[in-house]
């Protein structure tokens, strides 16, 4: 019988798993269509199927799913996977549309009530083995790596394009150090499985089970040999044995279900075509569409597609569509372009001369490395026309090469051109340190994408794919994939770079033909033009000037944060009784509420282990002075490694300086993100956080730093852009707002109000913007719900205009299905109107905060761009050099301080007109904590 179906290959994928790893990938940037439908999952899991098509042709294949119904499992242990959040709506929305999508592909679906995927594909797969199948299993789940045997499989697939893992017997083995592949079960009864809520034995990680697993076989043997142990391995082994072997029972995976399934119903069929091109319509998938369907595939408009275009699909005379061929993805072999190569100076001044008269020219830099700040120019590509374009070859030495550094310099320097590129930022930070500078205009068409979609990715391949239905030659494909051996794009062949360069700057000025229509249809041509693309250049200048920093001054620093922790952890240990892993919050649980009893009843975690979290923490703080000693040990502790530190690592050999990358796409709000390293995060609350601003200084001694930063700037937006009465009399009457606030929520005069009655009012002044709840602010203040709701009711009594904004913004927002800052950043919000109170929630408190932070975040942006050019207009050799939250640092000569305050004052206060007074405080100082 085996025989007989030995060229077969079955594949048995775990439907739920595949799910859910599709819809996590993408959770941060879920991909939704125009309706707003979230298809993270479904796309996921499409992928997925369509690349095991295409990579391994299986003549058989099915999906296996679980029920709603509890199973054996839950019987024999009711905790199991008691700890699980309930499944996410936007996941559960999609379940029964990719049981569709599998239908309409000829895929079987398979489930059986109380017993999981896991158990189905066991037993199918055992089943399939013995008729002489050779079984691949498709799960990220590490469980499944126990069914391994010499004629099954696994294949998990890899993360977010990575690739994917395939287990035989010998992987299995010598990835989990073990004889056989079925001892898996063994190591997961000894180290439980926390996705599962599988206990297993405490003390026990996955290296000890595996090493013990190793040497004595099972754990019955172990069990059997607990004399050959010793220490606190024994004792746990043999009290928590039942619990060893009642967890090895629920991770292993039954191969004996009564599933009914037969070979010819999971035989690889054709697609359904006209129900899966529907599907690929209804869902939008326009590239995936064009991969299965052919090129003249359309799977519906999006933001990028016009409402001109009429049909989706031609029609023939008797009004049937016509039918699509089959065709791939297009790829430079299927797509006809014209690339040249330029490797002289010669070539290089006619193609400058051709280009003369063009309006848009894309453009886009080859380096020998990814850090714009001390890689090599290897080349430069352009296009200027779909299809076409190429690349120049730049020599090794080319700063020396005044020829080239002439060529290049006038190539830059067109007249009347818009340069385009992708994520321009590193190629203007590049072109700089060659002191090329491309004259004329910008546009970016990763800034364009991630204003059209800011909750999306912006990556050139995946707009490629998404939007032209195009996938371009990878990276990997020139240098390899394994990151150790890689190579440089110096050792790459020059055809196959001048190919690979010539393809981007072509994908890109197409890219730009669909973003520049569609800026101009979501009118969003102003924050684009205007508050965006003059925002680029400076960012380029505050990256390239970067920032100095005293290292010998952090280094004594963390010296003394050192003997600080040492001397917490002292004082810890002694209030504790005995010493512990302050670092686990297993162990810290059982010092606070086992030991200690600092409370009756302490809160638990989903996986019934106490709750340590800093919020809690922070709730039991006047119950016992160890509380605050641990929460100042976690302050300082992650303040030396997070910062003092880790900020000497960043300061660039070749400069001296540390050189942060600001993301102008990296906030759906539209705020500057601070990375490599992120300064945005500095702690300034703190004493000890505010510290390591004192780090941060001139560039020598002919210098002083200048902060410039808006006061109460959001409170301000949030007055202007409600018109409440009473908040903008107090902001015009010069009053402290947080005391105005105070003594009409409190009923008591200016003068009456207490520092403790100002705290208040000040939390809600701020928290009104992130929707805070009378939960939320009696936690925050330590008050009552009921004190804490009264505040909020009283507060909205005297400032009826918030209220009314709240209400406002929350309804318009409902029906219009998106948000906007006072300049017209939109952020679209689909959750506002789910039928899941908690995810409705938290889509009406970013409506309420979008316009307000964006609005701050649109109004240092403009500040930034003007104050960069009064400085360049004035002739001031003073540069910007960080923007953290609200606030500017300027690198200022001593002399220019007082004329680059009043500018920055200026344009910072005259960024965006409102009907509130505008206040920026100037500071000064020998370094930054002086200066704020």
């Amino acid at each position: 019988m085996s025989d007989k179906h030995e060229s077969h290959s079955l594949f048995l994928l775990d439907g739920m798993a595949l799910v859910y790893r599709a819809f996590f990938a993408f959770q941060t940037n879920p991909i939704r269509n125009s309706k707003g439908q979230n298809t993270s999952a479904i796309f996921g899991v499409l992928n997925t199927l369509l690349e095991i098509f295409e990579k391994s042709s299986p003549t058989h294949i099915a999906v296996a799913f679980d029920t709603i119904q509890p199973t054996f499992r839950h019987e024999m242990y009711p905790e199991y996977k008691a700890q699980r959040e309930e499944m996410p709506e936007e996941l559960s929305a999609s379940l029964p549309i990719i049981r569709r999508l599998l239908s309409a592909m000829s895929i079987p679906a398979v489930d059986l009530d109380g017993y999981e995927a896991d158990d189905i594909i066991g037993t199918i797969a055992y089943q399939a083995a013995e008729m002489g199948l050779k079984v691949t299993m498709v799960t990220p789940d590490k469980d499944f790596a126990q069914l391994v045997t010499d004629n099954i499989i696994l294949l998990r697939p890899g993360r977010k394009g990575g690739e994917s893992e395939i287990l035989n017997i010998q992987g299995v083995c010598e990835k989990w150090g073990i004889d056989k592949p079925e001892q898996i079960v063994d190591i997961l009864g000894l180290w439980g499985d926390s996705s599962d809520n599988i206990p297993g034995v405490p003390g026990i990680g996955q290296k000890t089970a595996s090493k013990l697993i190793k040497q004595f076989g099972s754990i019955q043997s172990i069990l059997a040999n607990l004399d050959s142990l010793k220490g606190k391995q024994k004792e746990n082994l043999k009290t928590y044995s039942s619990q060893a072997l009642l967890s090895r029972k629920l991770a292993e995976i039954v191969t004996d279900v009564p599933v009914n399934w037969s070979l010819s119903e999971f035989k690889k069929s054709d697609y359904k075509s006209e129900e899966l091109k529907n599907m690929m319509i209804e869902l939008e998938f326009n590239a995936i569409g064009k991969k299965i369907f052919g090129d003249t595939f359309k799977a519906g408009r999006g933001f990028q597609e016009n409402e001109s275009q009429g049909n989706l699909f031609e029609s023939s005379e008797e009004g049937q569509e016509e039918p699509v061929q089959g065709a791939e993805l297009k790829t430079i072999e299927t797509t006809d372009h014209s690339y040249q190569v330029i490797d002289s100076v010669q070539k290089l001044e006619e193609l400058t001369r051709s280009l003369k008269g063009k309006p848009y020219i894309c453009f886009d830099t080859e380096t020998s490395s990814l850090d714009p700040h001390e890689t090599q120019l290897l080349g430069i590509a352009w296009s200027q026309s779909a299809h076409s374009g190429g690349y120049i070859v730049l020599p090794d030495d080319l700063k020396s090469q005044n020829q080239w550094m002439a060529s290049l310099d006038n190539f830059f320097n067109i007249e009347n051109v818009t340069w385009i590129g992708h994520n321009l930022k590193f190629d203007l930070i590049v072109l700089s340190k060659y002191n090329l500078s491309p004259a004329g205009s910008l546009f970016d068409t990763m800034i364009a994408h991630s204003l059209l979609e800011p909750d999306q990715r912006h990556g050139m391949d995946y707009l490629s794919e998404s939007l032209l239905g195009y996938t371009p030659i990878s990276i990997t494909s020139l240098i390899g994939t394994d990151k150790k051996n890689q190579l440089s794009m110096k050792d790459v062949p020059i055809e196959q770079v001048s190919e690979y360069a010539a393809e981007d700057a072509d994908i890109t000025f197409q890219l730009f033909e669909i973003l520049k229509d569609s800026l101009a249809q979501s009118k969003l041509q102003e924050v684009f033009y205007q508050i965006e693309m003059p925002l680029l250049p400076v960012l380029v200048d505050m990256e390239v000037q970067g920032v100095k920093i005293d290292v010998d001054a952090l280094n004594e620093y963390s010296k003394n944060l050192g003997q600080s922790i040492e001397s917490l952890t002292k004082d810890i240990y002694q209030k504790a009784g005995s010493e512990f892993n302050l670092n686990s919050p297993k162990q810290l649980g059982k010092i606070l509420f086992e030991d200690l009893r600092i409370v009756e009843k302490p809160k638990k975690t989903k996986t019934g282990q106490y709750a340590t979290n800093e919020q809690v923490l922070l709730s039991l703080s006047s119950t016992h002075s160890i509380v605050e000693d641990i929460l100042s040990y976690r302050g300082l502790t992650k303040l030396k490694s997070t910062y003092v530190d880790t900020l000497p690592s960043h300061v660039k050999k070749t400069t001296g300086r540390i050189h942060t990358s600001f993301g102008q796409v990296m906030t759906a709000t539209g705020r500057l993100q601070s990375h490599d390293p992120n300064l945005q995060n500095i702690p300034v609350r703190s004493a000890e956080g505010r510290e390591i601003r004192r780090a941060f200084i001139p560039r020598d001694n002919k210098h002083l730093l200048v902060a410039a930063d808006y006061s109460q700037i959001e409170l301000r937006i949030i007055a202007a852009i409600s018109g409440d009465e009473a908040m903008l009399q107090a902001f015009k009457d010069g009053i402290d707002i947080h005391a105005a606030t105070a003594s009409k929520v409190f009923s008591v005069s200016l003068d009456e109000v207490s520092a403790e009655m100002r705290r208040k009012a000040k939390m809600v002044n701020f928290g009104i913007a992130y929707g805070i709840s009378a939960f939320g602010l009696a936690q925050r203040l330590g008050i009552s719900r009921s004190e804490a709701k009264s505040i909020i009711d009283e507060y909205f009594i005297q400032f009826p205009g918030i209220r009314k904004y709240l209400d406002d913004i929350v309804a318009e927002t409902k029906k219009k299905g998106h948000v906007e800052t006072h300049c017209g950043r939109k952020r679209n919000l689909p959750d506002i109107h789910s039928g899941n109170a908690t995810v409705r929630s938290a889509a009406e408190r970013v409506a309420i905060n979008t316009p307000i932070q964006g609005t701050a975040a649109d109004m240092i942006k403009i500040a930034m761009a003007k104050v960069a050019k009064a400085i360049e207009d004035h002739g001031l050799k003073s540069k910007l050099i960080i923007q953290v939250h609200d606030e500017l640092v300027f690198d200022a000569l001593i002399e220019e301080v007082e004329q680059l305050s009043d500018l920055a004052k200026d344009c910072m206060e005259s960024a965006i007109s409102l009907n509130v007074p505008i206040v920026v405080d100037i500071g000064v100082g020998e370094n930054w904590l002086q200066a704020h």
